[in-house]
């Protein structure tokens, strides 16, 4: 799995003209999923993310995890993550995982985050076209991958 995660001030997803996700300070976490990853996966990742210091603390020091700043999480599928560009000028997305293993390990890291920060989880649409809104705050954005664990 990877993970975009970017430290926003507000963002939004909006799916054919209508608004169906929208916060203020907190994370928007795109996420890619592709063949090789398992529930394994969906547990380590959402453990990182849900305490990862990121947000500044009174000093102005990244401290503080989302759950420490009372902050909102948007999840959006985006399968471009696993996009292979070696050759040629068009990507090739083979390694990101079909619908039908994909959107239940999304499903399970969307309710894995929900249980970890006790807090709801926003989401898109899988496979919708979406058009996501987003403030960058710092900018901070973070690029994880489970298979680099180590």
């Amino acid at each position: 799995m990877r993970a975009v995660i970017q430290r926003v001030s507000e963002a939004s997803v909006t799916i054919g003209g209508k608004k169906t996700a929208d916060i203020k300070q907190g994370l928007l976490i795109l996420i890619g999923i592709e063949d090789a990853d398992t529930k394994e996966d969906v547990d380590w990742l959402c453990a990182k993310i849900s305490k990862l210091r990121i947000f500044g603390d009174e000093d102005g020091v990244m401290n503080l995890s989302v759950t420490d700043v009372n902050g909102d999480i948007i999840v959006v599928s985006q399968f471009t993550l696993h996009a292979a560009t070696k050759k040629g000028n068009r990507p090739s997305y083979i390694k990101a995982a079909k619908p039908d293993v994909a959107v239940s390990l999304y499903e399970s890291f969307v309710q894995c985050l929900k249980n970890e920060t006790g807090k709801p989880v926003q989401t898109g649409e899988f496979g919708a076209d979406m058009k996501v809104a987003l403030i960058n705050d710092g900018p901070v954005t973070i690029l994880i991958d489970t298979k680099n664990k180590e």
